[in-house]
């Protein structure tokens, strides 16, 4: 039997990396794992070429068309850049002297399967297969939330845990009753959560059944896209994992659990029509801008903001999704990939910036374009891109997302989205102005006293024994995601609090090498910018696949 190589390889690459990883060196398999990032990225294209005008990959459980193969580049993009600065993470983390052989392995081995799980969610051509692989990428990202076991990236575990799996469970009896409704009609087995099968078949549906999966699925998927009511998790998830796993989450598993959203919503049409859904989706991405909007302009942590920055993005692209049409499905599915890029950038920037400050409080940064240019200059500049400034591609899509809403009759929406856009973008503009530009005079106000919090996570985290939980007052032991408190940069003395920033032991006493950090996160800048004003061969591939989104 002849395998296909490029269908099999995003999800074999990172396994087989996963598996050496238990094996070899800690140099040696986090080297791997980046050409295992790589050898996806290079699978995803090979496929982009074969379906870009229509052709579809089919194996069995595993499905790939121009939709499958956007979102494999997308996945493929961030990785390389995420694994890329995982070696230098996992280089501050042992120069500093808080990276074990068994944390360095659990770690490569978690990050891998991770990209294993979610190139089986997009490769899936049953939606059943595609649940599993959603909720496999939660259990595994648990552990990488709370990789650095300190009280705030335990309780930050435990949430995202428990809100993410009540989502992923709401998304199951969504799934319940899609297979009700195809098996009612004749299907049967794996036959009947076929996506194709349901998208030709959905004409026949009981609409009861489908309004109520795709309420369901709606808000299951949507925990877990970090859309609201739904996306309490997310800020405390993003700012407590190490920077390339923020990145990862970020950038590509928000957009991935979303793709679930755009495959059930093409079978919901079908049978409901636009209508239904399209409110759904209008009222979670207004709302999720609201929230963002609104969150973003008194946040006081650098790793927050760019979180609750994600909740806004992917507002966005809920409302392309709701507008529908090919422009406005063509700028989500663009959207995407630029917000991968660019989102994959800060935070492994942040994660950098972290481990040289010390702290992840906003007022402990200032100045930082000259006192540490080396990361404030990427950083900066994907703050610039994540304002959808030109050229990169979030100024397209939102241009192209507004076109199409005023076009299909959505005005009132569209305007409603720029203001609270605009909203955003004064925040954000306003918080990195001052940490890169600011007056570098050091804040000493008091510090607030450990909040209840404290206690409660790190008691907690030791009854689910999840190892030796740093106690309140002591200085974080790790290099990336800490506990979280108001800290002096210039000694590392802090006060740890569950609401007022990260905090780490700063590098200052001990040499911190630039080295070529620097390379992963300008080829990311780079990628954006081109994809922001040339397409190129990639151009076919977006069109078809947002013809295939809109359900054509």
């Amino acid at each position: 039997m002849r395998i296909d190589l490029a269908l099999y390889g995003p999800v074999a690459a990172p396994l087989a990396a996963a598996l050496l990883a238990v094996l070899l060196p800690r140099r040696l398999a986090a080297f791997l794992s980046l050409l295992a990032a790589g050898a996806m990225l290079a699978a995803a294209l090979v496929l982009a070429s074969r379906t870009a005008h229509g052709e579809t990959v089919v194996d069995g459980l595993l499905r790939a068309d121009a939709l499958t193969s956007w979102l494999l580049v997308t996945v493929g993009a961030v990785a390389t850049i995420a694994c890329w600065a995982g070696l230098h993470h996992l280089r501050d983390e042992a120069d500093a002297g808080h990276l074990a052989g068994r944390s360095a392995r659990r770690y490569l081995v978690l990050v891998q399967a991770f990209l294993a799980c979610m190139a089986v969610a997009v490769l899936s051509a049953n939606l059943g297969v595609l649940w599993v692989a959603v909720e496999a990428t939660t259990i595994i990202t648990a552990f990488l939330v709370g990789h650095h076991r300190t009280r705030a990236s335990l309780e930050a575990a435990w949430k995202y845990v428990v809100l993410c799996s009540i989502g992923v469970g709401i998304a199951f009896l969504g799934t319940v009753c899609v297979y009700a409704a195809a098996v009612a009609t004749g299907a049967s087995g794996l036959h009947a959560l076929d996506w194709t099968f349901l998208r030709e078949h959905a004409a026949q549906f009981d609409p009861r059944l489908m309004r109520l999966a795709a309420g369901l699925v709606l808000l299951g998927f949507g925990t877990k896209a970090g859309l609201a009511p739904m996306h309490a998790w997310l800020p405390d998830a993003h700012s407590q994992a190490p920077g390339p796993v923020s990145a990862l989450m970020s950038g590509v598993l928000l957009a991935v659990a979303f793709s679930a959203i755009l495959r059930y919503r093409a079978v919901f049409d079908a049978a409901l029509g636009p209508g239904y859904v399209r409110a759904l989706l209008l009222v979670t991405a207004l709302l999720s801008l609201a929230l963002a909007a609104l969150l973003l302009i008194g946040q006081r942590d650098y790793k927050r903001l760019l979180a609750y920055s994600s909740i806004e993005h992917m507002g966005l692209v809920a409302l392309g999704t709701a507008i529908g049409g090919p422009l406005a499905l063509s700028a989500v599915l663009l959207h995407i990939l630029g917000h991968g890029l660019v989102k994959a950038v800060a935070f492994c920037s942040a994660g950098q910036l972290l481990h040289r400050v010390g702290s992840s409080r906003i007022d402990a940064v200032r100045h930082a374009v000259a006192t540490v240019p080396a990361v404030a200059a990427p950083f900066g500049v994907a703050l610039v891109a994540l304002l959808a400034m030109p050229p990169f591609p979030l100024f397209a899509t939102e241009l192209g997302l507004a076109r199409a809403g005023f076009t299909a009759g959505y005005g009132w929406a569209i305007g409603v989205a720029i203001l609270l856009v605009l909203v955003a973008f004064g925040a954000i503009a306003r918080h990195g102005l001052s940490m890169l530009l600011g007056s570098s005079t050091p804040d000493h106000s008091p510090a607030p006293a450990p909040s209840a919090a404290d206690v409660t996570g790190g008691a907690a985290g030791a009854v689910a024994g999840a190892g030796p939980v740093a106690p309140a007052g002591d200085a974080a032991p790790t290099g990336d995601a800490e506990p979280t408190g108001d800290a002096a940069p210039a000694g590392g003395v802090a006060v740890l609090t569950a609401e007022h920033g990260t905090v780490s032991e700063p590098a200052h006493g001990r040499p911190y090498r630039v080295g070529l950090r620097w390379v992963p996160l300008t080829l990311g800048l780079l990628a954006a910018a081109v994809v922001g004003v040339w397409l190129g061969p990639l151009a076919p591939l977006l069109d078809s696949a947002a013809r295939i989104a809109a359900g054509q």
